[in-house]
């Protein structure tokens, strides 16, 4: 994921008009490189959805785990992983979820996982990327294109490098086989076919091998 061309640290300001050579230069680039694995205590897979034409629903997948493997002097090498188990889903109403976990949404009993590979990245400016990859939902793969922005650098109190970014990305869950809905009166749909998907994310660099 090429999320690493900057490196932010407490004595030094990066500011954004620095040409991308001087960031190349950096010398905190290349200590960036590694493999990292996404802190699901400090990070959250959510989404957006319109209901009723009138108001957004908000959820969260509490259950997911990931992978980056990060490289500091060709950042558009790296990769990221990301498998959310769909059972997990949280939109605060039991009964929404379960609808949710049921065959009219996700069928999660038939599809279990949502999974996210990447395959290309890129950096648009200052510290905002995209990243796109395959997302595999319900047994269909279609490509998708994450905007991100980067947090920085940080080894936190118990010795462990962490990075951070944020991101989201709109899709039509129609594309996935997720056509459920239901007219109203009003006119219009219950759920609207635009979802919004949003990532925050604190990686945890793998301890060198001995």
């Amino acid at each position: 994921m090429a999320l690493f061309n900057r490196k932010r640290t407490a004595d030094t300001a990066v500011t954004a008009p620095a040409t991308a050579a001087v960031l190349d230069a950096d010398p905190g680039l290349a200590a960036l490189t590694g493999d990292y694995t996404i802190d699901p205590a400090h990070s959250s897979i959510g989404f957006t959805v319109r209901h009723a034409m009138v108001t957004n629903v908000r959820g969260a997948f509490g259950v997911y785990e990931g992978s980056l493997h990060l490289d500091g002097s060709e950042p558009a090498r790296s990769t990221a992983s990301l498998d959310v188990t769909i059972v997990s889903i949280d939109t605060g109403i039991a009964d929404r979820d379960g609808h949710l976990r049921s065959a009219d949404f996700f069928d999660a009993e038939t599809f279990p996982l949502m999974t996210f590979r990447s395959t290309a990245a890129e950096r648009v400016g200052g510290d905002s990327y995209r990243i796109t990859g395959d997302l595999t939902l319900r047994d269909v793969t279609k490509p998708l294109t994450i905007d991100l922005e980067f947090h920085g650098s940080a080894t936190d109190v118990y010795g462990a490098e962490r990075v951070g970014f944020e991101g989201s990305a709109e899709i039509l869950r129609s594309d996935w086989g997720l056509t459920w809905n239901a007219a109203l009166e009003t006119g219009g749909v219950m759920v609207s076919d635009k979802v919004k998907l949003t990532f925050d994310i604190s990686a945890v660099k793998a301890a060198p091998e001995a």
